[in-house]
C-alpha cells in the first residue's frame, strides 16, 4: 500500500492537517488512529476557545483560529450546528503577581487585535453575578472567546477531508516507522505496511512514542487532567470563568450543564486516564469558593484525558531533521482551540509555502538551544 502522506492521530489536529493538505490538492492522504475519531484528548477536552494568552504565538494562533471557527460551518460545508457560542472568557487574578501579569497580557493581546479588557471586581461581577468577589483581585474579559462542541467540529473536518479524498483507518495502531538512508520508507501498523515519504505526528499523548520511532526526542510528555460535568440547569453563566492561581476553569455549555476542570498538582507523567475522588474533592472546594451558587448542583459524571505538555507550554508545529517527518504536538491542553491554524500552518510547512503566521518560535529546534523559549504561564 502506498500513500503520499500518513497522518498519525484522528483528533481535531490530525483531521485539520489532512483537510488542509487535501484542500491544497494533495492526494493519497491517509489518517491512522489506534482508537476512533476524537477518542483521545479532543473528545475529552473542556471545549473552551480563548485568545487571552501571555505569549505572542499562542495569541496569534488562537485569534486566527477563532476567525475560522466563526465561519467554520460554511467553510467546511457542515450540515449541523457546531454549537459555537461567543460569550467570552472571564479570567480571575487571585494574586498581586497575576494582577500585574494580566495588565501586561491585555496590552499584548490588544496590540495583536484581540479585544480583551481588564476589569475590577465589580465589573467582573456584572458579567457573572454569582462570583464571590472576596476570592479574587481583578479580572480580564474577552467577549469573542467562547465554547465549541469538539465532537461536531472534528466531525466537520473529518467529513470535509473525506469529501476531498482523504482515507481514514480507525482501530489501527502504528507499530514502527522505517527509515532508510535518512528518508522515511514506510509505516508499519498492526494491519498493514504503508509505503510513504511523509509522516505527520499528531498523536497527542503518544506523540513522543511516535517520534522515538524515527529517533527523535519530541520533548513532550503526557499528563492526566480531569473534568466533571453537572446536571443541566437554566442559563445562569455566559462566559467561561477561569483562574490560573485557583486552578480552575468552569463554563455552562449550551444544553445547561456546567463543565469544569483543573490540573492535579504533582501528577505523574503517563497515560493514566482514570478518574479520582481527590479531583472531585478539590474541584468541589474551589468552585464553591469562587462560584458558590454552582456548589448546589449535582455532579453527573467525571472523566480524564491527557495534556501533551511541552517544556514551555507552547505547541510544536514543525518539520524535523528527519526529512518528511513533521510534528504537531505539545499543545499542553490547548490543541483543540488552535486546530484550524495547526492544520493550515503545517500544510504550508510541508509544501514549502509562505507561512500565514511566522511560527519559527514554535520549531522543535527551540528546545535544543538553552533559554531561547518563552514560557506560557496562562495554563490550567
Amino acid at each position: 500500500m502506498k500513500a503520499d502522506y500518513v497522518v498519525i492521530g484522528a483528533g481535531i489536529s490530525g483531521c485539520s492537517i489532512a483537510y488542509n493538505l487535501a484542500k491544497k490538492n494533495q492526494k493519497n492522504i491517509i489518517v491512522i488512529d489506534k482508537g476512533y475519531l476524537t477518542s483521545g484528548a479532543t473528545g475529552r477536552c473542556g471545549a473552551g476557545i480563548r485568545q487571552q494568552w501571555g505569549t505572542k504565538m499562542n495569541c496569534l494562533l488562537a485569534k486566527a483560529s477563532i476567525e475560522f471557527f466563526e465561519h467554520a460551518q460554511e467553510i467546511l460545508k457542515y450540515d449541523k450546528d457546531l454549537e459555537f457560542k461567543q460569550k467570552g472568557y472571564l479570567i480571575l487574578a487571585v494574586t498581586e503577581e497575576e494582577d500585574k501579569d494580566f495588565s501586561k497580557n491585555v496590552k499584548l493581546q490588544n496590540s495583536l487585535g484581540i479585544p480583551s479588557v481588564k476589569l475590577n471586581k465589580e465589573e467582573a461581577k456584572q458579567i457573572v453575578p454569582h462570583l464571590n468577589t472576596n476570592a479574587f483581585i481583578s479580572a480580564t474579559f474577552c467577549k469573542t472567546d467562547g465554547h465549541l462542541n469538539p465532537f461536531l467540529i472534528t466531525d466537520a473536518f473529518y467529513q470535509a477531508a473525506k469529501n476531498l479524498g482523504v482515507e481514514f483507518y480507525f482501530h489501527e495502531e502504528v507499530l514502527d516507522i522505517i527509515i532508510k538512508e535518512g528518508i522515511i520508507e514506510k509505516v508499519i501498523t498492526n494491519k498493514r505496511e504503508i509505503y510513504t515519504s511523509n509522516v505527520i505526528n499528531a498523536a497527542g499523548g503518544y506523540a513522543n512514542e511516535i517520534a522515538e520511532m524515527v529517533g527523535i526526542n519530541a520533548y513532550v510528555y503526557p499528563e492526566r487532567h480531569e473534568i466533571l460535568v453537572t446536571e443541566p440547569v437554566e442559563n445562569m453563566q455566559g462566559p467561561m470563568v477561569m483562574s490560573f492561581g485557583k486552578n480552575l476553569y468552569c463554563q455552562q455549555v449550551p444544553h445547561g450543564s456546567f463543565l469544569m476542570g483543573r490540573t492535579t498538582l504533582n501528577e505523574k507523567k503517563g497515560h493514566n486516564i482514570e478518574s479520582s475522588w481527590q479531583f472531585l474533592d478539590e474541584m468541589s472546594k474551589t468552585v464553591c469558593e469562587l462560584l458558590p451558587a454552582i456548589g448546589k448542583l449535582r455532579v453527573i459524571r467525571q472523566w480524564a484525558g491527557l495534556y501533551t505538555v511541552s517544556p514551555d507550554r507552547q505547541p510544536i508545529i514543525s518539520k524535523t531533521n528527519i526529512k518528511g517527518f513533521y510534528l504537531a504536538c505539545g499543545f499542553s491542553g490547548h490543541g483543540f482551540m488552535f486546530a484550524p491554524m495547526t492544520g493550515l500552518l503545517l500544510s504550508e510547512i510541508i509544501l514549502g509555502e509562505e507561512l500565514s503566521i511566522d511560527i519559527n518560535e514554535l520549531s522543535i529546534d527551540r528546545f535544543e538551544k538553552q533559554n531561547t523559549f518563552v514560557y506560557e504561564k496562562s495554563v490550567v
